[in-house]
């Protein structure tokens, strides 16, 4: 499927869920002196910008991103906090970054990123907010790159799946490719965002994923009020294989602040 273009809701309280935990992992990554991998599946354009006409038009970021700065809700501290900062500087005060743009801002030199995106105009543009970067972006299936990549080099890292979900169908897929994903790469950190729906149906993915007791793996949901009425998108959750030591503290303290809404 190609139609879904997250312009609309870039920015939003799943983002906000999603970006700071990746931004947790990476800035835990990170601190040793090793390279790494990251791994992207589906990347979107990798920059938004908050005032444009789409944004706008769902009010979804002044309702995420836009609350959670003006409550504070990262200190200076937080990874996910810097790289606003640093985003902002370079691109102005309303970009936004996606998370190819997170790991590019984050990543070092000696890491290495692979960014997947079927749609055309979505690769476009992530191909012209990387070139600065490095980055390696395919025009094609993220899982089939996933499957040719793997084990990547340098063989620690972390990817993130992130798909659209436009079809019931992807629930059902998903646990056997990540179960086929980490077979090919056991060390891998393998984060699997996906939405929480007013029908539930996530239910049984996560439920599958859980059964196979994957490594250090730990499930992480929060949920907040629908962006306008009838909207079913009522919650938002992380699925994380090979989850780094520590990242339950700021998953409680992300729970602690959703709980507030």
């Amino acid at each position: 499927m190609l139609s879904y273009q997250h312009i609309y809701h870039a920015g939003n309280l799943a983002d906000v869920q999603k970006h700071a935990l990746l931004a947790w992992v990476l800035d835990y990554l990170t601190r040793k002196d090793k390279p790494l991998s990251y791994v992207e599946t589906h990347s979107g354009r990798g920059l938004y910008r908050l005032d444009a006409d789409e944004s706008i038009q769902t009010g979804e970021a002044e309702a995420g991103i836009g609350r959670a700065q003006r409550e504070g809700w990262f200190g200076p501290d937080h990874p996910m906090e810097q790289v606003l900062k640093q985003v902002q500087a370079r691109y102005g005060e309303t970009a936004y970054p996606g998370s190819p743009m997170i790991a590019a801002t984050m990543l070092r030199e000696q890491d290495s990123l692979h960014l997947a995106e079927l749609h055309p105009q979505e690769f476009a543009a992530l191909s012209l907010a990387m070139s600065p970067f490095g980055a390696k972006v395919y025009q094609q299936d993220g899982f089939d790159l996933a499957q040719s990549l793997l084990p990547p080099v340098p063989r620690r890292g972390m990817m993130l799946i992130d798909p659209s979900y436009e079809v019931k169908a992807d629930y059902d897929r998903l646990p056997g490719i990540i179960a086929k994903l980490h077979r090919k790469w056991n060390v891998g950190v393998i984060a699997l965002w996906y939405p929480i729906l007013t029908d539930n149906r996530h239910a049984g993915m996560t439920a599958a994923l859980k059964s196979r007791n994957y490594p250090k793996a730990i499930c992480h949901e929060v949920t907040f009020p629908p962006a306008r009425e009838g909207h079913r998108m009522i919650g938002s959750g992380m699925f994380i294989v090979n989850a780094p030591f520590g990242i339950c503290d700021e998953m409680n303290r992300l729970s602690k602040l959703f709980a507030q809404l």
